[in-house]
């Protein structure tokens, strides 16, 4: 299932059902209080040892950023990164700092994933390069100074 925030009502609204055959690379979610290009909260991809629950909030650690373009049904092309994080209290993936840390065979797979996730869809998801934390960083720092504009 893919879930949404509504601000309004304070609660997550089911927005989607996974294709056949799909399920989130580890858990996905935002980071509250703050807008991407794409006019949501940034998205964040947190690698955890177990899954959490819709709701969850997972303190995190910033490793990496995949930015890329999503075009929409309509033609609207929007730019809509993919940040990845570690939760904070993993063992499994405690090591991690860096996308550098990652096996690239499992980034690439994350890419992978996005993309024909985007296609079952109908949209289109072009991945522009592979960032790390310093990158992702300034990501949030920019996605909080545009929430409420």
């Amino acid at each position: 299932n893919k879930y949404a925030f509504d601000e309004d009502s304070g609660i997550f609204v089911l927005k989607g059902v996974l294709a056949e055959g799909f399920s989130f690379p580890y858990d996905f979610g935002f980071i509250p209080n703050t807008k991407g290009g794409d006019g949501d909260p940034l998205d964040v991809l947190v690698l955890m040892d177990e899954a959490a629950f819709a709701g969850c909030l997972v303190p995190s650690r910033l490793v990496g950023v995949i930015e890329a373009e999503q075009t929409e049904l309509d033609g609207k092309t929007e730019r809509n990164d993919r940040l990845i994080a570690v939760a904070a209290v993993s063992k499994t993936h405690e090591h991690i700092k860096s996308l550098n840390d990652l096996n690239e065979t499992l980034v690439d797979e994350i890419e992978h994933f996005f993309i024909s996730y985007n296609e079952a869809k109908g949209k289109k998801f072009k991945p522009s390069g592979r960032f790390g934390a310093i990158k992702a960083k300034n990501i949030v720092e920019e996605g909080i100074k545009n929430h409420g504009k």
